[in-house]
């Protein structure tokens, strides 16, 4: 019965919330932490998924921040949740697609494995790994 009940649990690590079912899901490396990342309107959620000692949101909300951004190519402007799950809301339209460098990895069933972040610059770089 316990192994069920772990199994079950473990299943539902990367479950995303109602608000987020059904929507694509892109897994972003930052700095070394993975999330999930989805968008739906204004809102963007970003699960992490790596095992991680992060008692706190302070160490892994600037990290779920640029993971964010990347996918969904707008500005975060307020971050809640914990340090595993973080919801993000978005300064852009429901509408607005990912930026151009992330649609084209997606057109070429790539998948983004690592953000580079310099010390002091705004330009991330992006690492993919392509089938």
């Amino acid at each position: 019965m316990r192994l069920l009940v772990f199994c079950l649990l473990l299943t539902a690590c990367n479950t995303p919330s109602p608000h987020f079912s059904g929507t694509e899901v892109t897994r972003v490396s930052v700095m070394g932490s993975t999330f999930d990342v989805r968008h739906k309107g204004r809102l963007a959620e970003a699960i992490r998924v790596n095992r991680q000692y992060a008692p706190r949101l302070d160490g892994i909300a600037p990290k779920a921040e640029i993971a964010m951004q990347v996918v969904t190519g707008c500005d975060v402007v307020e971050i809640r949740g914990d340090a595993a799950t973080i919801t993000g809301i978005l300064a852009c339209g429901p509408d607005d697609g990912p930026p151009p460098a992330l649609s084209y990895l997606k057109e070429k069933d790539c998948e983004v494995v690592d953000i580079f972040v310099p010390a002091g610059g705004a330009t991330a770089y992006l690492e993919a790994d392509c089938d």
